[in-house]
């Protein structure tokens, strides 16, 4: 088993909220993304969207384990912008997520402090609507069963929380399972209590991987 994060937590719908700070509008986009090219081709569309702003600020957290970060203030002073809504985003506790803020001038500076406080108020108004799901690392392998029983099996699996992702029919069936690594289940051992030894895991075949489990309420900023 590779160490790491048993699970993480990302938003589950792109959010949109709004602010207003001396007629200046400042408006988050927070959506949940893959990879870096993703979180940079949101900036973007917000750019081409927004075409009449000023400033189209952002912010990601990337990995299980959020180890990827990165910021833009996109002209604002310094510090201002990209910083402080990375802040807010760690603060969080999320990761596969981006926040792009834009700004329309309203004519009046806000200053230094007045920009942090702006932009951090603007991804936190996003966080604090979004929902939010949970994923969870799993371990992934074939199980094979005789037709007789792979019904009952797949009933019985799913009751203790390991989720069938393919059956494929032959002289046997074989099911996709997926145990979430947390768990610690003995997948040999529960096979053996559930069909007496008449299923077995397919040597070779396990691989890890990430579901997506229920979604939540949003999950607020501390």
């Amino acid at each position: 088993m590779i160490p790491g994060p048993t699970s993480c937590r990302t938003v589950a719908a792109p959010v949109v909220a709004s602010i207003e700070e001396k007629r200046s509008v400042f408006e988050c986009w927070l959506r949940r993304v893959e990879d870096e090219a993703a979180a940079r081709a949101v900036v973007e569309e917000a750019r081409a969207t927004h075409w009449d702003a000023r400033h189209h600020c952002s912010a990601f957290v990337l990995g299980a384990d959020a180890a990827t970060v990165r910021s833009n203030d996109d002209g604002e002073p310094a510090g201002t912008a990209g910083t402080p809504m990375l802040e807010v985003l760690t603060h969080s506790g999320l990761t596969d997520v981006v926040a792009v803020v834009t700004r329309w001038f309203g004519g009046t500076l806000l200053g230094t402090g007045g920009l942090v406080r702006a932009y951090s108020d603007a991804v936190r108004a996003a966080i604090e609507v979004a929902p939010t799901l949970t994923r969870l690392r799993v371990l992934e392998t074939d199980v094979r069963v005789d037709h007789a029983l792979a019904g009952r099996l797949e009933h019985d699996l799913r009751a203790r929380d390991v989720t069938i992702t393919d059956a494929r029919y032959a002289e046997h069936v074989t099911l996709r399972v997926q145990v979430p690594v947390a768990d610690e289940v003995d997948l040999d051992a529960l096979l053996g209590e559930l069909t007496a030894g008449r299923a077995s895991v397919i040597p070779g075949t396990a691989t890890e991987g990430w579901r997506d489990g229920d979604t939540q309420g949003p999950p607020g900023t501390g």
